[in-house]
C-alpha cells in the first residue's frame, strides 16, 4: 500500500533554514509527480511546491509565489525520498507540511511534520 512519512520539521528561528523528507512505499516512486503541501492554523491546506518529469523535461519544480526563491523541492529516485529544503523562513512559513502522491486517480498523504518559525 501507499504510504508517505514526513520528517524533519521543528522549531526555526526567523531567517533559519529547514529540510523536510518524505519518504515514500508503496508505488514506483520515480514515475509520479510529488507535491508538498501546508496548512497553518485556521487555514485551508495550500501547494507549496512540486516535482514532475514531462518527455524530456526531467524533474520540473513549481512553486507557490509566497516561497519562490526561498524553498527547493528534490527527489532522490534511488532512496525513494521528496526533499523540501527551506531557507529564509518567515513566520508566516509556520504550518504543518504534508506531502502528497496522486496515485491510480487516488490522492495519498503522508501524517504532516509541523514547522514552527519563532524566535
Amino acid at each position: 500500500q501507499v504510504q508517505l512519512v514526513e520528517s524533519g520539521g521543528g522549531l526555526v528561528q526567523p531567517g533559519g533554514s529547514l529540510r523536510l523528507s518524505c519518504a515514500a512505499s508503496g508505488f514506483t516512486f520515480s514515475s509520479y509527480p510529488m507535491n508538498w503541501y501546508r496548512q497553518a492554523p485556521g487555514k485551508e491546506r495550500e501547494l507549496v511546491a512540486f516535482i514532475f518529469t514531462l518527455g524530456i523535461l526531467v524533474n520540473n519544480t513549481h512553486y507557490a509565489d509566497s516561497v519562490k526563491g526561498r524553498f527547493t523541492i528534490s527527489r532522490d529516485n534511488a532512496k525513494n525520498t521528496l526533499y523540501l529544503q527551506m531557507n529564509n523562513l518567515k513566520p508566516e512559513d509556520t504550518a504543518v507540511y504534508y506531502c502528497k502522491v496522486r496515485y491510480n486517480s487516488k490522492d495519498y498523504w503522508g501524517q504532516g511534520t509541523q514547522v514552527t518559525v519563532s524566535s
